[in-house]
């Protein structure tokens, strides 16, 4: 699914009686072992230098519609999700893995329509005595509160402005 297929997985959402509730049945979209170059750290080394970062998600959604379609369209599109991470990479600002972390689980809630993700960070380059270091984050949508921030928040746009 990309951004502007998260308008009809929002619409899905609030057809629940309780939308802040996660469905009871999750399918999940998942990255393995993704590895990207990125500034991020404290140390004099690290702040101007990119460094590889390996980034695990899980990302999931109530019963993806792509199981009996069989189109893209009604999944997470997880090519999509990859560029974004890549474009997230290049352009971020942040200096701790926990904050870049929290950035990445936003983007997949707010963007691309996610109920729960999971996020794994990790340094595998920090230090040569151990394979890698890093952090691993849970994020429910109803956690990050009605942010929206995305292509979801434009579904009501033109909301109450026609005239009667």
């Amino acid at each position: 699914m990309d951004r502007i297929d998260t308008v009809r997985l929002a619409a899905f959402s609030r057809s629940h009686a309780d939308p802040g509730a996660l469905p009871g049945c999750m399918d999940i979209v998942f990255i393995e072992n993704f590895t990207g170059q990125t500034i991020i750290g404290i140390d004099a080394s690290e702040l101007d230098v990119p460094q590889p970062v390996r980034l695990n998600l899980a990302i999931g959604v109530p019963s993806i519609r792509a199981c009996t379609t069989d189109q893209i369209a009604d999944t997470i599109n997880y090519a999509a999700v990859r560029e974004a991470v890549l474009a997230l990479f290049a352009t971020h600002r942040v200096q701790l893995l926990e904050a870049l972390a929290e950035t990445v689980a936003r983007l997949l809630i707010d963007d691309f329509g996610a109920h729960w993700v999971r996020v794994s960070l990790a340094k595998p380059a920090k230090f040569d005595d151990v394979d890698a270091v890093g952090v691993q984050i849970e994020r429910r949508r109803d956690d990050l509160g009605a942010s929206h921030t995305g292509v979801v928040s434009y579904a009501s746009l033109g909301k109450g402005l026609v005239p009667n």
